[in-house]
């Protein structure tokens, strides 16, 4: 047993079980590539200030959750506890949205982290895919990211997903609805932390997970009913294009998710198998994000869905994905000749494009058989001197047991015509 193990509320990735992770971060971009979203990577801690001004300073996430510290050269830093702020930042520094050409489309792929106390589905490192069209004000723009993460999730054969959405309004109707919401919030029997919560962003209260919480809310003023007609037409444009794509979506008025910047269109995609963490994605349009870290006006919405949660919601399912084999061939050398000789068909084999393993180690024949069979590999190239000696080698099928000579110059063909 090695002395260190992974810190508390995070997990190694390991084969078999990571080549799932691979396949769903996979299948979430490939929609995003195909509607024209470019990748991009950002470092995994920014200035700390870019998430308390963009995330919220009176959010969980900032006040308890982010991981901050202090370099050496006092900078004060924190890692990466969500994708937006930073996809933003990086867009704005690189001056994309001055190309001509906007939205901006980017998507992103990485390792987030937050302390929280860890359970099943909620960990202090975690991994997401996202997305961020950036620099446009277009309903059909939130509506083209809830059909790309729907078609997405439909393509690792999930079924028992909702998504919920709601609009947040904006600056216009939201400080009208802010006031409603105070006074009927100050009239509720809540704890200190939650009242001065509810002075500074009372939309937050709303997201309060505490069913002695959540039973006060209970006739609360809904921002729905506090919307402009600007609002209520976009929000309304953006349900045509969903239900339009086919779609299905449920309207809830009580959606509020956990991040300020939040403005018009907010949704969230839940899993009903998977408890208390039921959400396994979401996002919305944030469009005064760009001003709050000092860039343009650049209205943009986004997403980013959890890969750890979808491959538990998959599990729920009983969804089992259908993955390729990590290896096609495995060659067994007997000899030290014909490790030389096969290790170079290996080599050539894998410049063909085949994916090939060798067995390591010089075992002898049954050792080797029992790595060919662990490794998958649908045939096993089988040589000894006896079989170099006539210019051949043992092309066995690991599925049936059949084993037949093939020339050695002609092996390539022949796992090509085996593999077709």
């Amino acid at each position: 047993m090695s002395t260190f193990k992974a810190p508390k509320g995070t997990y190694d990735l390991i084969p078999p079980v990571s080549a799932t992770y691979l396949a769903v971060r996979e299948a979430i971009a490939a929609p995003l590539r195909r509607s024209g979203y470019g990748y991009v990577e950002t470092p995994g801690f920014e200035d700390v200030n870019l998430f308390a001004r963009g995330v919220g300073e009176s959010t969980d996430i900032v006040t308890k959750e982010m991981y901050a510290f202090e370099t050496k050269g006092g900078d004060r830093l924190a890692l990466r506890p969500e994708g937006t702020a930073s996809v933003l930042r990086a867009a704005l520094e690189a001056n994309l949205h001055k190309q001509g050409n906007l939205p901006v489309k980017l998507w992103y792929s990485g390792s987030y982290y937050r302390y929280e106390r860890p359970q099943k589905g909620r960990y202090r490192h975690f991994s997401q895919v996202g997305a961020e069209a950036i620099g446009a004000e277009d309903p059909a723009l939130d509506a083209e990211l809830i059909i790309l993460a729907d078609e997405a999730y439909r393509s690792l054969g999930l079924r028992n997903f909702r998504i919920l959405l709601n609009s947040l309004g904006d600056k216009e109707c939201r400080p009208v609805y802010r006031e409603a919401l105070q006074d009927f919030l100050r009239g509720l029997d809540l704890d200190e932390d939650t009242l001065r919560r509810a002075e500074i962003n009372p939309l937050r209260v709303l997201d309060d997970k505490r069913e002695a919480v959540q039973k006060q809310l209970v006739g609360a003023p809904l921002l729905r009913d506090y919307l402009c007609d600007a609002c209520k037409a976009y929000h309304e444009e953006v349900r045509a294009l969903i239900t339009a794509a086919g779609v299905v979506f449920e309207d809830d008025p009580k959606l509020v998710r956990g991040l300020d910047y939040y403005t018009r269109t907010t949704f969230e995609f839940v899993h009903d198998g998977l408890g208390s963490q039921s959400a396994v994605g979401g996002g919305g349009r944030y469009d005064g994000l760009s001003e709050m870290i000092g860039g343009p006006a650049l209205p943009s919405v986004g997403w980013a869905l959890g890969v750890d949660r979808t491959v538990l919601a998959l599990e729920a399912e009983g969804v089992a994905l259908d993955l390729p084999s990590a290896t096609s061939v495995f060659a067994v050398a007997l000899g030290e000749e014909a490790r030389r000789i096969l290790f170079g068909k290996v080599t050539e084999l894998r410049r063909a494009g085949i994916a090939a393993d060798f067995s390591f180690g010089g075992k002898g024949l049954k050792g080797s058989m029992k790595d060919a069979n662990r490794s998958g590999a649908r045939l096993a190239v089988v040589a000894g001197e006896r079989d170099l000696a006539e210019g051949v080698v043992q092309l066995k099928d690991m599925e049936t047991g059949e084993q037949r000579a093939v020339a050695l110059d002609g092996l390539l063909d022949a796992v090509r015509a085996e593999l077709a």
